[in-house]
Order: structure tokens, then C-alpha cells, then sequence
């Protein structure tokens, strides 16, 4: 019997039409779809392509609970051997991904687990940080520059020096680390510069000032853009850096 094939299919940011015409020829023919999801069964990445499913396939909920009485790597050994023995009898799979399989992807991790031993095929999907850009419509970066993709997790200090050094970056898994960022840029002066995206591209995708923000809201599928500046080709601008 020959094995099956291990599929990572990024399925974009939310707008089920953003995603590739190969995600989708792969979802509506694999035997089997697993996907990430919540304790009580919810799942986002599933959600954006809910209608391209077929009622044949066989589903697998990966469930990784928010309070983590074991280690996160558990919880993945043990998705990994399940989705494993059904590559064994054959059966391709298809992992959902938000935004981009191999860009802060949970599939990284079944990836690390199953690589080896299977086939395995990444389809790209769009990720936040291109989509948050083109919602709202200013290009993120020109020719040379220097263009950094940060979490908002890392403390001030760090984000400081990187923004620093950077022509135009993202920062994402906002949340909590909001006013932490925020303090940031306005030590720096980039706090008009800067502009907040929330669910972009979905139904209630919104955009917002750093200022007109409130702070307890913010989600954690929200990220802050700090596009380059204008530069036509031959105009030299400093950009982020100081």
C-alpha cells in the first residue's frame, strides 16, 4: 500500500475568496482535513472554508487546550501519530493553516513531526501581514529597504532597536502587548506613521489610528503597519530609522 501524502494548506486571513485555486482543488479531494482548534470544538481556520468541505471527508479536530497541563510539544506528538496512521493506510491529508502555512503557522510543528517519514506538500496561503497592507492601501515596502516583521511580544527594548534600524515593519500578536507597542512608537516619533488592522479582510475587519484605539478591545488577530515612505526611483528617504 502506498502512503499518503501530508498537505499544508494555508487558507488565508478570513475572506474564504483569497484562497488559491490549489488549496482549493486539494481541500475538496483529500479523504481526510485536520485543522486547529479550540477546547470547545470552534475552529477559525476550518471556518473560512466551511463551504468547500465535503460531507465524505473524515475531520480531525487538533486540539490544543488553553490551559496547557502538559507540554504544547504533547499535544502535537499526539496529533502528529494520529494524522500518521491514517497517511499510513494511504489516505493524503490536509492540515488547515491560518494565513500562511510556514509564517508563524501551527502547521510548523506537524511539519517537524511528519516530514520525514511522508510526502509532504506546503501550499502557501495569503498572510496577514500582506493582506493588513493591502486593506489599507499603502505600499509596504520599496526597493533596498529594510523591512522587519515583529512580535509584539518582545519587550520595549528590543522592539525599539529593531524598529530602529528597520524602513518599515509589522508588528503583530498585538492583544495585551498593545499599550507596550504603543509606548514604543511614541518614543520614537511613529506614531502617526503607524496605522492599527483588526481581522483584515473579514466582515468586521477594521482600521484605526494608534490614537483612536481602545485598548481593551484589541484582539489578537490584529497587527500595527509601519509602511516605508514614499520613494520614487531615485529619491533616497530615510524611512523608519533615526
Amino acid at each position: 500500500m502506498s502512503l499518503g501524502c501530508l498537505y499544508g494548506v494555508g487558507v488565508g486571513t478570513g475572506n474564504p475568496e483569497l484562497i488559491t485555486l490549489k488549496s482549493l482543488r486539494i481541500l475538496q479531494t483529500v479523504p481526510v482535513v485536520a485543522y486547529p482548534a479550540s477546547e470547545d470544538g470552534n475552529s477559525f481556520a476550518r471556518s473560512i472554508v466551511a463551504e468547500f468541505l465535503q460531507s465524505n471527508q473524515i475531520e480531525v479536530p487538533i486540539v490544543l487546550p488553553f490551559k496547557l497541563e502538559k507540554s504544547a510539544q504533547t499535544f502535537y506528538d499526539q496529533a502528529a501519530e494520529e494524522l500518521a496512521k491514517h497517511l499510513s493506510n494511504g489516505k493524503d491529508v490536509a492540515v488547515l493553516c491560518e494565513g500562511d502555512p510556514f509564517f508563524y503557522g501551527s502547521f510548523m510543528y506537524i511539519f517537524n513531526r511528519l516530514s520525514q517519514r511522508f510526502t509532504t506538500e506546503v501550499i502557501p496561503g495569503i498572510s496577514s501581514v500582506m493582506a493588513s497592507a493591502a486593506m489599507i492601501g499603502v505600499p509596504l515596502t520599496y526597493r533596498n529597504d529594510v523591512f522587519m516583521v515583529l512580535s509584539a511580544i518582545l519587550s520595549q527594548e528590543v522592539l525599539r532597536q529593531k524598529l530602529q534600524v528597520a524602513d518599515a515593519a509589522i508588528i503583530i500578536k498585538l492583544g495585551r502587548n498593545f499599550s507596550k507597542v504603543k509606548q514604543v512608537l511614541q518614543e520614537l516619533g511613529l506614531v502617526e506613521r503607524a496605522k492599527y488592522i483588526e481581522y483584515a479582510t473579514m466582515e468586521n475587519q477594521k482600521i484605526l489610528s494608534i490614537n483612536e484605539v481602545e485598548i481593551e478591545t484589541v484582539p489578537y488577530f490584529s497587527l500595527i503597519v509601519i509602511a516605508s515612505e514614499l520613494k520614487e526611483l531615485g529619491v533616497s528617504t530615510t524611512g523608519v530609522r533615526s
